[in-house]
């Protein structure tokens, strides 16, 4: 049940300035904060208004209610006028303009209150109730301190509606001015919130930009890891063929040793040397491709038609097997070992994998055009099976490329890594019998005959 303070009889202007004020004063005593205190003063002031103006007389009574458990200082403004007819209207605006501004007061103490209640009942006057919430630090109070205030209040001065008015307007510029204040402290925080919103999406930026660059290393790093792969593989599959020949050549040489035949011995001695000395050379290059790295591999004048005939020598081509070069190859500065391992692959896979060496050809040609070279490669084999022309290039586990046990699988790809490492491309053309292996070679690299 509500706690009663105090009432006041309203019939004019004076009794509204007086509401007003002893609003003032009880939510100030209350602990309200004095915005919170002015809203509330101006709500009843509205109300009270329209009483006077509306019907003449009415009454406010102050009291001090609690509701779900908190504690509210409470105003009733009633009065015993005809009621207000179109009052379900006036409540259901959301603007605060209406006709002749009737219904303004309503709707403005409305949003100035925490709680609102409103009855109207035709000749029987209209009740409104107002209330705003009091602190949690607000006091309790007893009865002889709500009748210390009302004595209080008998004893003061006369008020003067004039100077009562002025002393709110002060209060209001001062309530302003607050809100001025913390509208530019506001202000100020959301310049500082942009500011590090800025600094966080540059930051993102950065972090972006570090991630993009640490995912292009790793995938740096990883074709690092396939090219070392590839690199262990090559070591493996262009040693084979030397290795072989010596390996032939030691046989043929014991058997002429223990047959005494040594003039012949004197013979394959020689042939000996020059596979050990091609070995030599070749592990040299392939220390250097691993040690130099792709962009410091030193060049040199490079003439393709020697550096062709050097690696059909270094391999064991069939009696029986044609190989047709074009003459007058061109020269070019360029790492050799490039060139010679590109070749070297290229004609042992169509040496290994001719079905009928009887009948074998293989023919080495090219073209120049204005930007590359066109090196061409052409066996009369069984040729390729369209379906795996795509990935030829690619394979890099055993048999998949070429159903052959002595076959790495990784020829292929590394002639592609270096035709690629010049910025070259490799392709194959393969119809039925015969395979077609052409790349390119960039033509900055041809030297030219004076």
């Amino acid at each position: 049940m509500p706690q009663y303070i105090l009432k006041i009889e309203i019939n004019n202007e004076l009794d509204v300035v007086l509401a007003y004020k002893r609003a003032m004063q009880l939510s100030e005593r209350l602990g309200m904060q004095q915005a919170n205190q002015t809203k509330f003063a101006t709500a009843v002031s509205e109300i009270c208004r329209n009483v006077v103006e509306y019907v003449g007389s009415g009454s406010i009574q102050y009291s001090l209610a609690e509701v779900a458990g908190r504690r509210y200082l409470e105003a009733l403004v009633s009065d015993r006028g005809r009621g207000i007819g179109n009052l379900d209207d006036i409540l259901k605006r959301t603007d605060l303009v209406s006709y002749n501004n009737r219904g303004t007061g309503i709707l403005n103490s409305r949003k100035l209150v925490d709680l609102f209640e409103i009855e109207s009942d035709f000749e029987r006057g209209t009740r409104v109730r107002l209330a705003k919430s009091l602190p949690q630090s607000s006091p309790a109070i007893g009865r002889e301190m709500l009748k210390h205030w009302i004595q209080e209040f008998e004893h003061e001065a006369v008020i003067s509606p004039y100077a009562e008015i002025k002393r709110q307007n002060m209060q209001l510029l001062e309530v302003l001015e607050q809100l001025r204040m913390r509208n530019l402290e506001a202000e100020q925080q959301l310049q500082e919130i942009r500011r590090l919103n800025t600094q966080l999406q540059q930051s993102n930026q950065e972090i972006n930009k570090l991630l993009e660059d640490r995912e292009k290393q790793n995938l740096k790093l990883q074709d690092i890891n396939q090219n070392l792969d590839a690199f262990a593989h090559t070591v493996s599959h262009d040693l084979r063929a030397p290795l072989q020949n010596i390996n032939g050549i030691s046989t043929a040489l014991e058997a002429c040793l223990e047959a005494g035949q040594l003039e012949e011995a004197a013979y394959v001695f020689p042939m000996l040397r020059q596979q050990t000395q091609k070995m030599d050379r070749l592990i040299t290059s392939i220390l250097a491709y691993s040690l130099a790295g792709h962009g410091n591999l030193p060049k040199k004048a490079l003439d393709l038609q020697v550096l062709l005939h050097q690696v059909v020598a270094s391999l064991n081509v069939p009696a029986t097997f044609r190989i047709e070069i074009q003459e007058n190859l061109p020269v070019l500065y360029t790492q050799e070992i490039y060139l010679y391992q590109v070749f070297s692959n290229l004609i042992s896979n169509a040496i290994k994998y001719h079905d009928q060496p009887e009948q074998a050809l293989l023919q080495i040609s090219y073209e120049l055009k204005p930007d590359f070279l066109y090196f061409t490669v052409e066996d009369n084999g069984p040729g390729i099976p369209a379906e795996r022309h795509r990935q030829l290039f690619n394979m890099y586990e055993l048999g998949h490329s070429f159903p052959r046990e002595n076959s790495s699988g990784l020829g292929l790809s590394i002639v592609r890594k270096l035709v690629e490492e010049k910025g070259g491309s490799i392709w194959l053309d393969s119809s039925g019998r015969g395979s077609r292996f052409t790349f390119t070679w960039p033509t900055y690299e041809l030297i030219l005959e004076e």
